[in-house]
This record gives structure tokens, C-alpha cells and sequence, in this order.
């Protein structure tokens, strides 16, 4: 720890965000960041504490509490205030892979649990000066190219290219394993390309990274559904590779089963995210190929990361209005005396698509222990509102639940996206290996094995949906279980 004081006598100071009035002008990131000086006074403000709670990843009061990749926070923040960034870089890239991603969609676990923020209010800047670490390694040249100096001769097919696709492949190939990725989109990224706008990740950011791998010798094989109408059979899979790993994501979004469901109007928000994103990718919007939500009044069920991210792309796209509908009860705005950490509720976290719609209008569009009832249709069919309950907080069975109040009340909408989450992979891969799946429709956990010998998965295949941060700690444990069926021991 190079300043012992730093965390009394400097302040948090974090990147600036263009004003909401201008960022919604376009879909590309709104963060401005610190200069050099600047960001390596934040460095100094890590305490180096006796328990860096920042980097454990542990499990503390039935919820993990850190860095699920173990990250050495610590040791980096000493080496961005010394100015030692190459060092920083290396030292970063020994935990993650892929830093340009955590620094700019993680919600930074890592901060929930600084022991500076608990001490202060104030935690360390740790994404932020991630992000300045992964940026400087490819400015400066760090990163680049380093294809493994020999090869094992075992071969690795991954099927699908998202978060923890791209870290078996990676690591499996910096062991010198021969590895091809196939994707079925036309991109490769999975929900990183697809699943996240971006506003708050930019798809170069995605093809930098595996411009670097193909060059390190990974193949990628885009528009290849694997047991569907594109792509290879598994059973061609098993037999031309020594190992394949299943890295498919949980795509399958949960529907509501209530009234007027059927009407047209109505549909899943990834299936909306992903759309606009290839269609702006594509041709800047000019194909018209994507759902439109401009001057619309929009719907959105569900207040997690995807309603918020549907908040955030309507707004950009022009709409009339924006409501978001939350079962869940309104966390508190700081942490009760009587909530000691890491326990439930979490703080309420501002997030940018709220900012946004304050901005342009006026007020929140969430509302809280909220959920619909009954779609109205007009006589063409198409979705013109929604009858929405209030919800109350309860136990039930000796369980919180959230049961109806029987207070009820319409509003208007004319395009709805449901994002209420999602129950598992899509079977249709898992059934086609022969894979044993759970009840939640998640892959049957077997350490990274599944029950078919010499085929592995992992991310939220396994894992069920989640973080992308938990995505690579996934991709990295899976890779150490196919190395180890490969070669008998593992070095990764």
C-alpha cells in the first residue's frame, strides 16, 4: 500500500457520464474517463486491508460477497497509483481474461464488498480503474497476439461464442489445445453482441478481443446452429473432437400465462434488444429489420438488468412514453443499521435507462409490487393495455411471497416486452447431446461433466442466468475439467 492515508484524503471520483438529454442522441457509450493522474490518485485509495473481502468471491449469509474471479484487486490498485501499468495489466489478466467486458457491464461485486466503502461510504473506483488498466494494455501494446508455443494435439469444439464460451476457448487454447468456437448468429459474442446494447458495450470492444484470439490460433464458425438446420451434428461434434463444451447461454425467456397474451404487440425483450442491435449493426437502422418503439407508449414487465436495458434502447428509439413494472418491493435508498451486509436488500442502484426516462419525462417509470393481470386488445387484434394489480409483500407457508392487493387499474400500451427473466437453455442442443437437464432446464451439474463422457458445459447453460462475471469464472473452472480429462492433470 504506497499511500496509507489515501482513503481519508482522497476523494471517490469516477468517469463522467454525458448529460442524459445528449447520450440518448445515439447508442454509444456516455462515459468520459479520468485522466491518468486522476485515475491513479483513485488507486491510492485501496487500503489494503487485512481482509480484502473486494477479491473473495466467498459465500457470507447465504450470498457470495466479492469478485467471483478472485481478482487481486489489492496488488493492481498499488500498481496503478505507482504508475506501474504494465505490471497492473499483467497482474490482471492472471484472474480475467477479459477485463474490457467485466469494467463495463459487471455491477461490480467488487465495490459492494470494499471495506473502504464500508469504513466510508465511499468505495474504491475498482471497475473503473479495471477498465483503465485493459485499456492502457492495448494502447500500449501488452496486449497482443501470443499464440501458444506448442500444441497437445487435443482437439476442443465450444458451442456458442457468449462470456463463457469465449473463456474455455481461450484458455483452452493457451494450453495448446486446437480449438474451434461455432455460433450460430452471424456475429460472434453471444449475449455480449446480442443480449447487451450498446450504449453500455460497444461491439468493437467485443471484435478487438477476438481479432486477438483468432490471431492466438482459436477458430470461429459463425452461422453454424449445432443440431439445428445450420450447423453440424453432435454426433459429428463427438467424433471429430476430443472434447466439446456446451456454453449455450439460458436463452429461453419466461412467459406470462394470463389473458390477451395472444395479442399482437406483445413480445420477449431480448428477442426486441437483439434486434435493434443487428439492425443497427447491420445497416444503422436503414434495413428497418428491428422492432420500433418510436412514438409509442411501451410496456415493459420486468425491472431487472433487461427492463432497464429496454427503458434505456425505447427511449433512444423515440418513444411516447415508458412505464416498467417491478413485483418486487422498492429497496431502500442506503443501507438500514439494522441490514448488515452482505444481506438482503441490496441498496437501490441507479441505473442509466431510469436516468434517462426522468430526463425525458419527468418522472420514474418504474413502478413497484406491480405486475399485469389481463392484455386488452382492439378489434384488430392489437395489444392497447394492460390491467395492472398492486402487489403486497406477505408470508406464505412460512415464505415472502408477493400476493395481489385486489387493487387494480389500466394503463394504455401499444407495443409490450416482457422481461420476467428466463427458465433455462433452450432444450433443443442439450436433447440432441443426449444431456441430462434439471427441473429449472439447466444442464444436470456433474463438476463442468455432463452425462455424456467427453462432453462438458458451463456459463448460464449450467449455471442458469446470470452475471457475465460469473460467466468467465465458469469458463475458467471448465476449462481446468476439460484440460484435466484431456491430459490426465491440469495446469490452468
Amino acid at each position: 500500500m504506497g499511500n496509507p492515508t489515501g482513503f481519508m484524503t482522497i476523494s471517490r471520483q469516477t468517469s463522467t457520464e454525458l448529460p442524459p438529454a445528449e447520450r440518448i442522441q445515439n447508442f454509444k457509450e456516455f462515459h468520459v474517463p479520468l485522466h491518468t493522474d486522476e485515475q491513479q490518485a483513485q488507486g491510492a485509495r485501496c487500503m489494503d486491508c487485512g481482509v480484502p473481502f473486494c477479491q473473495s468471491g466467498m459465500v457470507l449469509c447465504g450470498m457470495v460477497s466479492g469478485c467471483p474471479l478472485n481478482n487481486l484487486i489489492p496488488e493492481w490498485n498499488d500498481l496503478v497509483f505507482h504508475g506501474h501499468w504494465e505490471l497492473a495489466v499483467r497482474r490482471l489478466l492472471a484472474t480475467n481474461r477479459f477485463p474490457e467486458f467485466t469494467s463495463r457491464v459487471c455491477p461490480a461485486l467488487c465495490e459492494a464488498a470494499c471495506t473502504c466503502g464500508m469504513a466510508t461510504g465511499e468505495p474504491v473506483t475498482v471497475r473503473e480503474n479495471e477498465r483503465a488498466i485493459i485499456e492502457y494494455g492495448y494502447e500500449s501494446g501488452v496486449i497482443r497476439p501470443v499464440p501458444p508455443p506448442a500444441r497437445t494435439g487435443k482437439t476442443v469444439a465450444v458451442v456458442g461464442s457468449g462470456p463463457a464460451g469465449l473463456a474455455v476457448a481461450d484458455l483452452l487454447n493457451k494450453r495448446g489445445h486446437k480449438v474451434a468456437v461455432y455460433e450460430r448468429d452471424d456475429r460472434v459474442g453471444g449475449l455480449l453482441m446480442y443480449g447487451i446494447p450498446n450504449m453500455k458495450l460497444e461491439k468493437w470492444v467485443i471484435d478487438r478481443r477476438v481479432d486477438v484470439m483468432k490471431a492466438e490460433g482459436v477458430a470461429f464458425v459463425t452461422g453454424a446452429d449445432v443440431a439445428g438446420a445450420t450447423g453440424p451434428a453432435p454426433a459429428d461434434l463427438t467424433a471429430q473432437y476430443d472434447a466439446v463444451v456446451l456454453c449455450c447461454g439460458a436463452k429461453q425467456p419466461r412467459d406470462l400465462a394470463v389473458p390477451g397474451r395472444e395479442a399482437q404487440g406483445i413480445h420477449f425483450a431480448v428477442d426486441y434488444l437483439s434486434g435493434v442491435t443487428r439492425s443497427l449493426l447491420d445497416s444503422a437502422f436503414a434495413d428497418g429489420r428491428c422492432l420500433d418503439a418510436k412514438g409509442k407508449k411501451v410496456l415493459i414487465i420486468g425491472g431487472g438488468d433487461t427492463g432497464n436495458d429496454c427503458v434505456g434502447t425505447a427511449i433512444r428509439q423515440g418513444c411516447a412514453a415508458v412505464t416498467q413494472l417491478e413485483m418486487l418491493p422498492c429497496p431502500p435508498a442506503e443501507r438500514a443499521g439494522t441490514n448488515p451486509w452482505p444481506e438482503w436488500p441490496k441498496v437501490l442502484k441507479t441505473d442509466y435507462g431510469q436516468q434517462e426516462a426522468i430526463a425525458v419525462f419527468g418522472a420514474e417509470p418504474r413502478l413497484w409490487q406491480t405486475t399485469v393481470k389481463e392484455f386488452l386488445a382492439d378489434e384488430n387484434g392489437h395489444v392497447r393495455g394492460a390491467v395492472v394489480q398492486k402487489l403486497e409483500s406477505k408470508t406464505v407457508d412460512g415464505r415472502p411471497a408477493m400476493v395481489p392487493t385486489g387493487e387494480e387499474f389500466t394503463l394504455e400500451c401499444d407495443l409490450v416486452l416482457i422481461a420476467a427473466g428466463f427458465t433455462g437453455c433452450e432444450g433443443y442442443v442439450a436433447e440432441a447431446f443426449g444431456v441430462e437437464r434439471t427441473a429449472r432446464g439447466t444442464v444436470a451439474d456433474h463438476g463442468f461433466a455432463t452425462n455424456v463422457p467427453g462432453v462438458f458445459a458451463c456459463g448460464d447453460m449450467r449455471r442458469g442466468q446470470s452475471l457475465v462475471v460469473w460467466a468467465l469464472r465458469e469458463g475458467r473452472d471448465a476449462a481446468a475439467a476439460v484440460d484435466e480429462y484431456l491430459m490426465g492433470y491440469t495446469n490452468l
